[in-house]
């Protein structure tokens, strides 16, 4: 539907978590320049309420607390919110149970065209193609039924952290030795990564380590390996980790959410895989993507790794001798 006469009120949905959402905001501009004079707002919950904000897609943020199915309370004022707006469609990017549901919380006379996979919707994705692969190329094919094209990542660049405090050597290479702690299998030894780091170092390169403040056990240990890091565990947000790959020669990590949001801005990415994970369906997703696969990371050598990584070019001659 193209804006004509009286703006229209879109809704978009995206929950989380990070590496989707990342996928999910080229989506989010497509639809934008799709629906250029509409009323744009976002459902999405409050960690992503800062990118929902300063990508500048969208006219009003509402967040989404969640309720629990028996939290009667709450899901009446959310019905009674959502019915209130008069949205004349829905993107729902989220694609669960839950905003399935959502969908039903509209009044048979209000509601709108739903793009998505809940039953009844206007524009409903049906396709097992649409989770064959990545939750952008799923996006892609839903967004294609309500006659969006051209869908492409997001660069980030309207993304920008200060990075003045830190003391930062060019060239960079980012490691990003955590992930989530329930999924120990998709860590590379902080060990290997901390051999890593010694040969980024011989070869003129600084390493430059970042994780969430629960991994500074972890990149403790490879700091010790080689001092010549620079430790940044627990001192960056998001939008210095753009900033920082958006200048980095390059990046190395495992499967986790932070290694979508470098991906993305184009930085090269080395990103290491376990046999229990699946990169077709779950890699970052950017222009500069390799993907090393080891059934058990435990057996992947540093030296595998700096033999698949490429780095961008530097204006020295010192990423040269890398290969």
């Amino acid at each position: 539907m193209n804006d004509a006469g009286t703006p229209q009120k879109i809704l978009v949905i995206k929950l989380g978590a990070l590496g989707d959402f990342i996928q999910a905001l080229g989506p989010m501009a497509a639809i934008k320049k799709h629906h250029p004079n509409a009323h744009l707002t976002i459902l999405t919950t409050r960690p992503f309420e800062t990118f929902a904000n300063e990508c500048g897609y969208f006219n009003e943020i509402w967040i989404d607390d969640r309720p629990k199915f028996i939290n009667l309370k709450n899901w009446i004022n959310l019905r009674k919110k959502l019915n209130k707006q008069h949205f004349t469609r829905v993107y729902d990017l989220q694609n669960n149970d839950r905003t399935s549901f959502y969908f039903n919380l509209f009044k048979n006379n209000k509601k709108p065209e739903w793009v998505g996979t809940a039953a009844g919707a206007s524009h409903r994705n049906i396709s097992a193609k649409r989770t064959a692969g990545h939750a952008f190329d799923g996006h892609v094919q839903t967004l294609a039924l309500a006659g969006i094209k051209n869908v492409e990542i997001d660069t980030l660049d309207w993304m920008n952290g200060d990075l003045t405090t830190f003391a930062l050597k060019a060239p960079y290479i980012l490691l990003v030795p955590g992930c989530a702690p329930k999924h120990p299998e998709k860590r590379w030894p902080a060990e290997k990564y901390g051999r890593l780091a010694k040969i980024i170092y011989s070869m003129g390169y600084q390493p430059v380590l970042i994780g969430t403040e629960t991994e500074k056990e972890i990149a403790n240990v490879i700091a010790q390996i080689c001092p010549e890091s620079l430790n940044l565990t627990g001192q960056t947000d998001l939008q210095q980790i753009a900033s920082l790959a958006k200048t980095a020669s390059g990046a190395i990590g495992n499967d986790t959410g932070p290694m979508h949001l470098i991906a993305a801005t184009t930085c090269p990415c080395l990103v290491l895989f376990s046999g229990q994970s699946n990169p077709v369906r779950h890699a970052p997703k950017g222009k500069n993507i390799e993907i090393l696969q080891k059934e058990n990371l435990k057996n992947l050598k540093s030296e595998d790794v700096i033999e698949k990584f490429r780095p961008r070019q530097t204006t020295s001659n010192q990423s040269s001798t890398m290969h």
